[in-house]
């Protein structure tokens, strides 16, 4: 005889039975995703390290991607787009904005467009570089319509939907500001340092319970590939993203968190297969995060007991209530101090020298004379952007938070320190909070006011002054309090 038992409450982290019986609710979320190729050409300028002597790709490692999410809750639509590419600026994320806005029908302020920064890809319009440069504007033109393109692939893929999170923890990351013994810093391993290791998961599916797509969010500069290295590549979050996609199914989004002071363990090198191995890694614990998750609730019901030499328990997992459908964007600024910089002019015939030096030494210096012009020129870059940035003497710093579910999502253009996006997402009142950096365009990076008393690499070429991270903490923080009031 088979024993009948009185249902009781699942325990909310077991994984779900496959095969278990779900219940279609009537109010709930819509969302699809989208790709498209945006690799860029062979031969296009590359280097964008200081002590590359190279100018040129010479090959492609792995495809460079956009990839779009698209989410709707009948009312409100928005859009995430996960791109290949080092720097997004305020140009180019202007020009994407206004095709995606014309072609898929998304709200420009409803459009969230984050940049994966790696670092062995083309690079920007202005640069040092004289080779490879004629195929720097038309790859940049391209992009517009090639991510509107992904946008609405994902709009007319779009179907009920339904979402959860997680989270876990991956080391292949490092605080990346050490000193020497006389206290210089430089960027390599500071094992003591402060370091967000956090994996962050977004998991949405279809009322199946297939993934439509996953969005993965953590904190590491992109520069296991280094200046020796010669291909096109997205770096290890490309392999982490292959992996996920592998063994979770739909397509995978890497937002690139506060990596403003993360850098891999393994980095600066020429080995694509680091690369992949840290990809890997980071990879795999992701898709185990996002295997455990099942964005419905639900409660166990004991069926039966069945008697074959054990007795065997015959469970059913059950929905137990709604997931949360939720959608909801704000767009707020925070008004940031800035440092002292030289006027535009003078910024500009600094560079202007710095790279009539650079091509001289090019024809007839040694290659430890040329790192040395490549790294002054780029210098010299950093000096004039950041007189741009700062002509008129402010700086407004565009704040993006999306809420999808039980998720808060949040973006700002700067390569902010770990401790800023630590702070936010402990203050968050969500589930599952992913704070990104690279996001919306470009302005630098963003350290903490304690850093500017140190000194090093992202102190002296940030725009901005000492306090403008704990402003920034304190609008982002105000911001996800307000997509839960």
């Amino acid at each position: 005889m088979a024993r009948q038992a009185e249902p009781h409450k699942r325990n909310p982290d077991a994984p779900r039975t496959p095969g278990s019986k779900r219940k279609t609710f009537i109010k709930m979320l819509t969302a699809g995703a989208g790709r498209t190729d945006i690799t860029p050409p062979v031969g296009i300028a590359h280097a964008g390290w200081g002590a590359a002597t190279h100018q040129r790709a010479e090959g492609v490692d792995m495809p460079f991607y956009a990839t779009a999410l698209y989410v709707t809750d009948g009312d409100l639509e928005i859009a995430i787009v996960d791109l290949d590419i080092g720097v997004l600026t305020n140009e180019d994320d202007a020009a994407i904005r206004a095709e995606v806005a014309e072609v898929a029908n998304i709200k420009p302020e409803n459009l969230r467009l984050s940049a994966t920064h790696t670092h062995s890809g083309p690079v920007n319009r202005d640069s040092w570089l004289d080779e490879g440069m004629e195929l720097v504007a038309p790859y940049w033109d391209s992009l517009p319509e090639r991510v509107a393109s992904a946008v609405s692939t994902a709009r007319h893929n779009s179907k009920p939907a339904h979402v959860g999170v997680g989270k876990g923890t991956s080391s292949i990351n490092v605080n990346r500001r050490p000193a020497l013994e006389d206290g210089t810093l430089f960027t390599g391993r500071q094992w003591d340092g402060v370091v967000d290791r956090e994996v962050g998961i977004v998991a949405i599916n279809d009322t199946d319970g297939n993934a439509i797509a996953t969005i993965l969010n953590y904190a590491c500069h992109p520069t296991i590939l280094g200046p020796a290295n010669k291909l096109l590549s997205p770096d290890y979050p490309g392999y982490a993203r292959k992996v996920v996609e592998q063994y979770a199914g739909g397509l995978c989004l890497f937002l690139q968190g506060a990596a403003g002071n993360c850098g891999p363990t393994h980095g600066f090198i020429g080995e694509v297969a680091v690369a992949e191995w840290l990809g890997n890694r980071l990879g795999l614990e992701a898709a185990r995060i996002r295997l455990e998750i099942d964005p419905v609730p639900r409660k166990e019901r004991l069926v039966e007991v069945v008697q074959s030499g054990a007795d065997l328990g015959m469970y059913e997992d059950e929905p137990a209530g709604e997931p949360d459908d939720t959608l909801r964007v704000i767009n707020t600024a925070a008004n940031l101090p800035i440092g002292d910089f030289p006027s535009v002019e003078d910024a500009q015939a600094g560079f202007d020298s710095a790279v009539e030096t650079l091509n001289a030494t090019r024809l007839s210096g040694t290659e430890a004379e040329i790192k040395l012009a490549v790294s002054n020129a780029k210098r010299s870059n950093f000096v004039l952007r950041n007189s741009l940035r700062t002509a008129d003497g402010k700086m407004s710093l565009p704040v993006q938070a999306m809420r999808i579910g039980p998720a808060a999502l949040v973006g700002v253009p700067v390569e902010a320190f770990c401790e800023i996006g630590i702070s936010v997402k402990g203050a968050s009142p969500a589930a599952q909070t992913l704070f990104s950096g690279y996001t919306n365009g470009s302005l630098g990076y963003m350290p903490m006011a304690d850093n500017f008393e140190e000194g090093g690499y992202e102190v002296n070429t940030t725009p901005m002054a000492a306090g403008a991270a704990e402003e920034t903490i304190e609008v982002c923080t105000d911001a996800v309090q307000a997509l839960w009031r």
